[in-house]
């Protein structure tokens, strides 16, 4: 049986739109990985590791993953070729289960909340789909019955308060702004503050994305977390690194520098529609050992997605039979 028993057509639909340039590719890798084989041997598994590494899941993961399949083919004696895509499912699902890389998509974007407010500060560098992503998020717990607060701290570009602005209209849903050049933490301090006396059930602080200077950058961050706090005191619940997964092995950077400089918790994983590098998912997950919460599989406000390892798995490598 599929595992995608619990979604709902039209979601089924919008991940496999989004993951068919990754999926085209593996297919057609594994198809002549495995071509003139009945069982999985030496030779396949290399072929596979050339598979894997292609669509980006990174070395160190691939390595981890063909040691699990070959231990498997070893303890089962016979593998046939046409059980690979069924073992690679389980194999990546139980890497990203161990990964905790899993979220109840049944309970969606009205799922219980931590706290009221529940503040969600967003990173990561410029270009990577950061702003449509924050107004994606406020669509859709907008959509679920939320009230959402957005908080321009990106402060570094007037073209970023610009472009928050415009999307936060597109969303529905309000924002808090200073000029060009305000002091980013005083922005995040006016939202949490005006989400507190209003009664806002989710706020979204946008930051600036420049990397140049970590130590800048780490400085920032932890001011706005500080100031923040003084407000409500876990604040921010959430620290969501945006990366762009078309960028494949650029992405794994960047996720390095960003945890490097804050307490990252959530990644978020953008344009996954435009790339046959769906991979890095896997790999990122992976290597940095934080679980992935939304992927970006489309422009439309409903394609950002809730991640879930199963559907992921299961559209990654096709209906089953």
């Amino acid at each position: 049986m599929a595992l995608f028993g619990f979604l709902r057509k039209d979601e089924k639909e919008i991940l496999d739109r989004g993951l068919v340039k990754t999926r085209e590719n593996v297919f057609a890798r594994i198809t002549r990985a495995v071509a003139g084989k009945s069982k999985i041997d030496d030779e396949v598994l290399d072929n596979l590791e050339e598979v894997l590494i292609s669509a980006d899941v990174g070395v160190e993961t691939t390595l981890r993953i063909i040691d699990r399949i070959s231990k498997r083919v070893s303890r089962d004696k016979y593998v046939s070729t046409s059980e690979l895509n069924g073992i690679l499912r389980e194999e990546i699902a139980a890497l990203l289960e161990e990964n905790k890389s899993t979220t109840d998509i049944s309970s969606g974007f009205d799922a219980p909340l931590s706290a009221k407010p529940y503040v969600i500060m967003v990173v990561g560098v410029n270009g990577v789909g950061k702003t449509t992503t924050i107004a994606k998020l406020a669509y859709n717990f907008r959509k679920a019955g939320r009230n959402v607060l957005l908080g321009a701290a990106d402060t570094f570009r007037a073209a970023a308060i610009d472009q928050l602005k415009i999307w936060s209209e597109r969303a529905g849903v309000p924002m808090i702004s200073q000029q060009m050049g305000a002091d980013p933490a005083s922005v995040a301090f006016d939202t949490v503050k005006s989400a507190v006396s209003s009664g806002v059930d989710i706020v979204i602080i946008d930051t600036a994305g420049r990397l140049h200077n970590k130590i800048g950058l780490m400085n920032e961050l932890s001011k706005i977390r500080r100031v923040m706090e003084k407000v409500v005191p876990e604040a921010p619940h959430e620290i969501l690194l945006v990366l762009d997964g078309s960028t494949g092995q650029n992405a794994f950077e960047q996720a390095k520098q960003f945890t490097a400089a804050t307490e990252v918790n959530a990644l978020a994983i953008t344009k996954l529609d435009g790339t046959a590098k769906g991979g890095v998912v896997i790999g990122i997950s992976d290597q940095f050992k934080i679980p992935v919460k939304y992927i970006g599989v489309g422009e439309k406000m409903e394609d950002l997605r809730i991640f879930d390892r199963y559907a992921f798995v299961d559209s990654l490598f096709g209906d089953r039979s």
